[in-house]
């Protein structure tokens, strides 16, 4: 099934129908025309851009920033065992999530990603749901790293410019050109970008276990009234659970790699091999940056520190050669992820636009088959927000909020398919089965309740943004799908195919 899906991807079928009634020649006010070919081929992505390596330097490059800074604020929630044992149990959610993921994405390998696949199994008020949670991360996590880029950008002296509103408009401009530009050449930038980033914590790791000392990891002072105490656990058990959403810096992001899926070289071999790659590596920079930045001035040293690798290599010595290159490869990172990011939210946007979700015309695409509109309009909000508010703290605490939802949502996804539709073709099966998913579907309820633990005020927040979100849902779009849309179209093969099994 997955092959003649993908193979209706690349030509519309024609004589499909929009749900709703006809207003408009493109879709601009709310109706797809006569919803045949002419539809979709306004809203087509450039298939066969992206092959393995490519989806995997995407797959790195969401999460890489997370390693340069951020992580780090765990350390005050749970010192450095509650941290370990969090980054531990985030990192089993993200890989059990993963491999739950290389099985749905070879079911349905379009740009709608987590959205697609709970669009499938949970009807479209979960498709919904879901895509909106993963809006919510990918508007919000670019706005807040665009800020941390001009934060980087000031430490360094870079031009005499100080971290305000137009270096994030330059930020935005430039980098959402480049995905203008066409996909292949935006990730293959992204690539070389990454490429530079890892090479950087390698580098970071090998001078920072030169002064690495045991004793370090755990000099974090005991807090009195909490329980559980002890060295390792400064903050007590509850530390643990309070250091979940920084757990998931090592990792959150890497999720977004499906949403490439329609724009991929053979998504049914290539994504799976992907995600897991990608997971493998950013497991094995968590593992060392965290012992090496640690371990080299002391837990204590780094964990309210803004760039606490650069902090971890200085010490009290005053900056060196060495810390000097880690400072800039920390703008890379950003840089890198900031690029990726952008280009998961337009992807996440297009689909549910092109699917009726979201008004129609935002899935409109250029020449180059770039959504430009699913591109500057979400740029446009991150801009604003970030110019508007400076808070990047905040917003990440937000996008974290919205992770957190979509990840239990599609975890659940794949354990409804597997127990109601066993019998569909999977070219690629997840390892553990439901098991493996039900794993990620736990952790990330805690990881979910967790974010109350760390920010009360962003969790409030965005669940206000999606009531707003779930009203025009309500009322206006779920009238308004498009039935030859990809994930519409497979939905309606599903239901058809249940009926004839039944008859």
């Amino acid at each position: 099934m997955a092959d003649d899906f993908d193979a209706r991807l690349t030509k519309a079928a024609p004589g499909s129908a929009p749900s709703g009634p006809a207003s408009g020649p493109d879709g601009a006010g709310g109706a797809a025309g006569d919803g045949g070919n002419d539809y979709l081929e306004r809203r087509t992505l450039r298939r066969g851009s992206a092959g393995w390596l490519l989806l995997t330097g995407l797959g790195v490059a969401y999460v890489v920033s997370g390693d340069f800074s951020g992580w780090n604020v765990g350390l005050s929630k749970g010192g450095f065992g509650g941290l370990a044992i969090a980054t531990v149990l985030m990192g089993a959610m993200y890989a059990c999530l993963v491999f739950s993921l290389a099985e749905l994405s070879t079911i349905l390998p379009t740009a709608g990603g987590g959205y697609g696949f709970a669009r499938r199994a949970l009807g479209p008020w979960g498709g919904f749901l879901t895509g909106t949670a993963i809006l919510i991360e990918y508007i919000l996590a670019p706005a807040a790293i665009v800020i941390f880029i001009g934060d980087y950008v000031e430490s360094l002296g870079l031009f005499g410019l100080t971290s305000s509103w137009p270096v994030y408009l330059g930020c935005f401009v430039v980098f959402i050109g480049v995905h203008l530009w066409g996909v292949g050449e935006a990730l293959r930038f992204s690539l070389v970008v990454t490429a530079i980033a890892v090479a950087a914590l390698l580098i970071f790791a090998v001078g920072a276990f030169t002064d690495f000392s045991v004793s370090g990891l755990d000099d974090i002072a005991v807090d009195a009234g909490a329980a559980g105490l002890s060295s390792w656990l400064p903050y007590g058990a509850l530390g643990i659970w309070a250091a979940f959403p920084f757990g998931m810096w090592f990792f959150l992001g890497v999720e977004g790699v499906p949403l490439a899926a329609e724009e991929a070289k053979d998504p049914v071999r290539s994504m799976p091999k992907a995600l897991a790659i990608s997971m493998g590596i950013l497991a094995l920079l968590a593992l060392i940056t965290f012992f090496a930045a640690t371990g080299a001035q002391g837990a204590d040293a780094v964990k309210d520190a803004g760039n606490p690798l650069v902090v971890a290599l200085e010490g009290e010595g005053g900056p060196t050669a060495l810390s000097r290159f880690v400072n800039y490869a920390g703008l890379a990172g950003l840089v890198a992820s900031f690029f990726s990011l952008i280009y998961a939210g337009s992807r996440q946007l297009f689909a549910l636009s092109r699917a009726g979700y979201l008004p129609r015309f935002l899935s409109l695409t250029s020449s180059r088959k770039a959504p430009y509109l699913g591109l500057v309009i979400p740029g446009a909000i991150g801009f604003a927000l970030a110019a508007a508010t400076g808070d990047g703290a905040r917003m990440l605490n937000i996008a974290v909020f919205g992770a957190t939802i979509s990840y239990a949502l599609m975890a659940l996804s794949h354990i409804v398919l597997r127990r109601r539709e066993p019998d569909l073709e999977r070219p690629y099966r997840t390892p553990g089965g439901v098991l493996t998913s039900t794993v990620a579907f736990v952790l990330a309820l805690s990881a979910l309740v967790a974010t109350f633990l760390v920010d009360k005020d962003a969790a409030f927040i965005a669940l206000a943004v999606y009531a707003v979100a779930l009203a025009y849902f309500a009322f206006y779009s779920r009238h308004h799908l498009v039935a030859s849309a990809p994930e519409e179209e497979f939905a309606a093969l599903a239901a058809a195919e249940a009926e004839l099994s039944r008859d």
